[in-house]
């Protein structure tokens, strides 16, 4: 990743030199995961949620083949509105640079980017994961193995219901990448407060997150990633028959549409916007800024833990 060129928003630039907190957010929840004209509202929420804590916002994506880690309103204002934006994994990156796409980052691309920018620190909605039938497919992700190489912190409510959750906590024992629940011990489900999974490890506070990253830092001995788990309230959730009849109504469709590959998150996603009237995008804006949010006080948390540090 350090060979790709990156250009950086003037906020991005100096919040970086200066030693100030950043979070890094993903551009493909704005073109790809939530429907226009909400999408552009939405991102400027995002990025407000983060500066309401205290850090910077580093929304990433790729605007005529090139990399920018701090997008200005109006670059998204672009990816938000026009048509023909390219999903970019990280194996996409170089042909899209090259081709001078416009493009918007999964939670792959975004982690690979922010690390090589300096970047500790990233808040998106629901990580990919192990698709349901991978057995069979051998659909997973990228999401995963990049983390497993890639030192970034990620802020998520867990994966999304729509994947194998167990066979994907799985996956990412085995790839290493640990895995933390703030404030539960159970791994959450994107639209549900709770997946139906145990986690070994919590956290109550953001310094607490803090103090992780220093002790991995300190050790030296893991250089990938590491899972918040944010879940949202039971209260705030999707209702759970709802989510549960919508599932199985989606996985039919699917079916029957002969829909893989990474179309399958957004087909599935739409539908659900579509088939519970709008409930299950007011609970994904709550998730990505209840996360944008704990992000950025991790974030602050850091780096007030750093600069406290005697040289």
């Amino acid at each position: 990743m350090t060979d790709f060129r990156i250009s950086y928003g003037t906020e991005v630039a100096v919040a970086l030199r200066d030693g100030r907190p950043v979070v890094a957010l993903e551009s493909t929840i704005v073109s790809h995961g939530l429907p226009r004209p909400q999408n552009l509202r939405v991102a400027r929420e995002i990025e407000q949620a983060v500066r309401d804590a205290g850090a910077v916002p580093a929304t990433i994506g790729m605007i005529g083949g090139e990399l920018v880690v701090g997008l200005d309103d109006a670059q998204l204002t672009r990816l938000a509105t026009v048509d023909g934006v390219t999903k970019l994994s990280v194996r996409d990156l170089a042909v899209a640079a090259a081709t001078g796409a416009d493009g918007a980052t999964t939670v792959a691309a975004t982690s690979a980017v922010a690390a090589a920018a300096g970047i500790g620190v990233f808040a998106t909605g629901g990580l990919g994961g192990v698709h349901r039938e991978a057995a069979h497919t051998f659909d997973e992700s990228a999401d995963l193995v990049t983390l497993a190489q890639t030192p970034i912190t990620v802020v998520c409510a867990g994966v999304k219901s729509i994947l194998d959750v167990g066979a994907t906590l799985e996956r990412l024992e085995t790839l290493g990448v640990a895995v933390i629940g703030y404030r539960t011990r159970r791994f959450p489900g994107f639209y549900l407060t709770d997946a139906g999974f145990d986690l070994d490890w919590s956290v109550d506070s953001p310094e607490q997150v803090a103090a992780v990253l220093a002790a991995r830092d300190e050790h030296a001995v893991h250089t990938g990633g590491l899972l918040v788990a944010n879940p949202l309230p039971v209260d705030e959730q999707l209702d759970p028959e709802l989510h549960d009849r919508t599932l199985a109504e989606g996985l039919a469709r699917l079916e029957r549409d002969g829909v893989t590959g990474k179309a399958v998150t957004p087909y599935l996603l739409a539908y659900f916007h579509a088939a519970t009237e709008g409930a299950s995008l007011a609970v994904n804006v709550r998730i990505i800024l209840r996360n944008a949010d704990l992000a950025a006080r991790i974030a602050v948390a850091a780096v007030a833990r750093t600069s406290a540090v005697p040289a």
